[in-house]
């Protein structure tokens, strides 16, 4: 099995744009300019370390820059369908299992406390609306399951259930569900920031060595006036 001990080291921002800019040319410009964005919030991040909210919100505004594709974009797939055909693909071009090594290495940190993180589950929330829905049996499976999918290296299944819960940290901010720089909320917000802080580098990673690969159409094009 893989060293738990062994750190995993973050691509900063400027690493990436430098990168980037050696694969620059007009037949990939929609990529270029997809990656750009992305690279340019977890850039935004990198200057927003000491506010957990705005480091959130702009990787998850670098997470979104890369998966968007405007011609899905009236299809009937819902936002977290989209992401989660987006992290299979991307599980599958990531040739050295780095997004892995980082669950595997985050395991016992941040993203074991955010699976473990019951503010952090949506069916938690659904049944405070009064639904009947048994949010304790199902998070408890949630958590095995978690566990499960590490130990055999299920990787696009434990991403999910780690997606699960960053959107709902994402909903309860975006949707002004919290208050900002609140103290009820800090414990997810801060174990999501940190697993984005880690993910979202690789991520972009992955796509600019596979800039081969169709990644869509980018929302909002550049219009040249």
């Amino acid at each position: 099995m893989i060293d738990s001990e062994k750190t995993v080291n973050i691509i900063n921002a400027s690493t990436l744009k430098a990168k980037l800019k050696v694969l620059s040319n007009k037949e990939n410009e929609n990529d270029i300019i997809r990656l750009h964005r992305a690279i340019s919030w977890v850039k935004c991040s990198e200057e927003s370390a000491n506010n957990q909210d705005l480091k959130f919100i702009t990787l998850w505004i670098a997470f979104n820059a890369c998966y968007a594709d405007n011609d899905n974009h009236e299809m009937s797939l819902t936002e977290k369908k989209r992401f989660k055909t987006f992290i299979r693909r991307l599980v599958t071009l990531d040739k050295d299992e780095r997004i892995f090594k980082l669950l595997w290495h985050k395991f016992s940190g941040p993203v074991r406390l955010l699976v473990d993180n019951t503010f952090a589950y949506k069916p938690f929330w659904d049944a405070q609306r009064d639904e009947k829905i048994d949010w304790q049996r199902l998070f408890k499976q949630s958590k095995i399951d978690s566990r499960n999918y590490l130990a055999h290296q299920q990787v696009p299944k434990l991403l999910g259930v780690v997606l699960d819960r960053l959107y709902t940290v994402r909903n309860q901010l975006i949707h002004g569900g919290a208050t900002y720089n609140s103290k009820v909320n800090r414990a997810q917000v801060k174990d999501a920031g940190q697993i984005l802080e880690f993910m979202m580098p690789i991520i972009i990673d992955i796509m600019i060595t596979n800039m081969d690969e169709d990644w869509g159409v980018i929302n909002y094009p550049v219009i040249e006036r």
